[in-house]
């Protein structure tokens, strides 16, 4: 517990550390809308505060109720260099199917208006990583594979991936955006072309939250392998930043962003405009 506890203040010093940066740099001066920060701040307070360890309960809950005794701890012993592979692995195959299904709207348009309110906002930085419907703390694909991992007894693995997933969200969402320089370098561009192949960088995610010139939300589909984007066909490498943020059309009301489905306002034609631009 006093691991879990040291691991979880580096994280939010980590975050902290960027938030503050970002500031100081000016990247979110005049960027952000009143809306913004009721929504981010009731999704940090109720999501990440209250849900999040109610949510981890509850998978690990589900999964040792579906499989019972028989399974449960059968890979603890399992040593760590084999099982954080196996968690990393598993972990963003999962991610990667049920957020490609979060970017079809007319598939699965349920599913679609939890996730939009991660991509509504018309910007980049790390307080994005906070703008999530409450919703989407019980879908989180990376929850269920890691509760799956802890009833299996792969501890040390889940907890060392929380901390990769946590750092790589972090890099990736934040207002800096330091690989542009390297990937049109001609002396470390093709090879920082080809780590990213396999893993995600800034610009690759920052793609996946735009549309327009360089902007493709069904596409970069990963957290931190780029590896299974390349597998199925949806990696896009980008020259540099999306021409634009968020996602096209009007915003929902920031009560639905937060509660949807509990919470339905009139349509603002956002699903439409999102068919258009996301749906492949």
């Amino acid at each position: 517990m006093e691991k879990t506890h040291l691991i979880g203040l580096f994280l939010t010093g980590l975050t902290l550390i960027v938030l503050v940066l970002e500031i100081a740099f000016g990247r979110h001066k005049g960027v952000h809308r009143p809306r913004d920060f009721f929504l981010m701040g009731s999704s940090f307070l109720i999501g990440r505060i209250l849900l999040a360890p109610v949510t981890a309960l509850f998978t690990s809950g589900v999964w040792a109720f579906t499989l019972g005794d028989a399974y449960q701890d059968s890979l603890s012993d399992l040593p760590f260099w084999a099982a954080l592979p196996l968690v990393l692995l598993g972990g963003e195959l999962v991610f990667y199917w049920v957020h490609r299904w979060a970017h079809q709207p007319r598939r699965f348009p349920i599913l679609w208006k939890i996730h939009r309110t991660h991509h509504s906002a018309p910007y980049m930085n790390v307080l994005t990583t906070f703008r999530l419907n409450l919703a989407w703390y019980f879908i989180i694909p990376a929850g269920w594979a890691n509760g799956l991992a802890l009833y299996l007894g792969m501890t040390e693995a889940v907890f060392f991936y929380i901390g990769m997933l946590t750092i790589w969200n972090t890099v990736t969402h934040a207002d800096f955006r330091w690989d542009d320089r390297i990937r049109a370098s001609t002396t470390w561009g093709p090879a920082f072309r080809a780590f990213e192949h396999v893993f995600v960088s800034p610009g690759i995610h920052h793609t996946h939250h735009g549309y327009g010139r360089d902007g493709k939300s069904y596409r970069n589909l990963c957290t931190i392998l780029s590896f299974w984007d390349w597998v199925f066909g949806t990696l896009h490498i980008p020259e540099g930043r999306p021409a634009h943020y968020g996602v096209p059309g009007h915003n929902a009301h920031w009560l639905e962003e937060l509660a949807y489905p509990l919470v339905r306002m009139s349509d603002t034609g956002q699903g439409s405009a999102a068919e258009k631009v996301g749906a492949r």
